[in-house]
C-alpha cells in the first residue's frame, strides 16, 4: 500500500503519519501518461550539512533521509548475518529494507518522475554461502539482538533529534497559509480525473488503482499518478516548502548544542559504520 507518512520506527510511532487505501475507486482515467523513464539511481554523495540529512525541509533532502533510515537497517541486517556466519547457522528469511517516501515532506520531482511508490533499489547484505545448520530459536534471537544492537549505534546518533523534528512539522497541518493551499486541491485533481477530496482521498484512490491495473500497465499507472500528484501538490509546497525553511532555523537555533555536536562527529560516525560493517550509504535519485 501507498504510505504517506514519516518513516516508521519505534522510536517515531507518535510521529509516523500512514496513509492507506480502504476506500474504493469511483474510476475515471488518471491523466496522460507519461513517456517511460529509466528507474531511479543509487547516489552516494553526502549534503554538504548533516542537517539537511537528519531534519530534512524539503522534499529532496528526504532522498537522504530515506539513504540513512535504510542505512541503519543495513547495519543490523549485516551485523545479524556475521553472527549467524560465525555460529554456522542459518537464518529465516527477511523482508529486505526499501526507500520508504516521506509524503509529509514530498519530493515532487522525484514523484513526477518516478511515480507514487518506485524508488531505487536497496543494494543486498552480504552473506555467507558456506554451509549452514538450521540455527535454535535461541542462536536466532541471539543473532538478532547483535543486529539490533549494531543498528542503534546508528540510530541512536540522530533518532532522538529527528523525533523532535518531525514532530515539530505536524504544527504546519493547521497553517491559515498552507490551509488556503490546499483548498484548490479537489479542483486540480479532479481536472486531471481524479476526483479526490484531499491529499489523504487521493492515495486511497492512487492505491485503489495501482491494485486494480495489470501488471504491463502498473508502471505507466503510477507514473500518470505520480505526475498528477506532483502538477496538483506544487502550488501547496510552494506555501509549505519556505514554512518549514523558516521553521528548521527556529529549530536549529533552539538546539544548538546538539545541532554542533551533529555536524561534528555525525559523517564522521557514519563512515566509521561503513567500514565496520561493510554497508555502502546510499540514496535514492532520480
Amino acid at each position: 500500500m501507498l504510505r504517506a507518512r514519516f518513516l516508521a520506527r519505534a522510536a517515531l510511532a507518535a510521529t509516523a503519519l500512514l496513509v492507506t487505501a480502504c476506500a474504493g475507486d469511483p474510476g475515471g482515467p488518471a491523466g496522460p501518461t507519461p513517456e517511460a523513464v529509466a528507474p531511479a539511481r543509487l547516489g552516494r554523495a553526502l549534503p554538504d550539512d548533516p542537517v539537511r540529512m537528519v531534519l530534512p525541509a524539503v522534499g529532496a533532502e528526504t532522498r537522504w533521509t530515506q539513504g540513512l533510515d535504510v542505512f541503519g537497517r543495513q547495519v543490523g541486517r549485516a551485523a545479524t548475518a556475521r553472527c549467524a556466519e560465525r555460529k554456522g547457522i542459518a537464518l529465516p528469511a527477511d523482508i529486505p529494507p526499501a526507500f520508504i517516501r516521506f509524503f509529509e515532506l514530498p519530493d515532487l520531482d522525484f514523484v513526477a518522475r518516478h511515480g507514487l511508490s518506485a524508488s531505487a533499489e536497496v543494494p543486498a547484505v552480504a552473506s555467507s554461502s558456506g554451509p549452514a545448520r538450521t540455527g535454535s530459536a535461541a542462536e536466532v534471537d541471539a543473532c538478532r539482538a547483535e543486529g539490533t544492537k549494531a543498528a542503534a549505534t546508528v540510530r541512536d546518533l540522530y533518532v532522538p533529534l529527528q523525533q523532535q523534528w518531525f514532530g515539530r512539522l505536524t504544527s504546519l497541518r493547521d497553517d491559515p497559509a498552507v490551509l488556503k493551499a490546499q483548498r484548490g486541491l479537489p479542483d486540480c485533481l479532479a481536472a486531471r480525473g481524479v476526483p479526490a477530496r484531499d491529499e489523504q482521498t487521493f492515495m486511497s484512490l492512487a492505491d485503489a488503482r495501482q491494485q486494480r491495473a495489470a501488471a504491463a500497465d502498473l508502471p505507466a499507472t503510477e507514473r500518470a499518478l505520480g505526475s498528477t500528484y506532483a502538477a496538483c501538490m506544487r502550488p501547496v509546497e510552494a506555501v509549505r516548502e519556505p514554512a518549514r525553511l523558516r521553521l528548521r532555523t527556529r529549530f536549529l537555533a533552539e538546539h544548538a548544542a546538539e545541532i554542533r555536536t551533529l555536524r561534528t562527529t555525525f559523517f564522521p560516525a557514519l563512515r566509521r559504520a561503513e567500514r565496520d560493517y561493510g554497508v555502502p550509504l546510499v540514496f535514492p535519485e532520480p
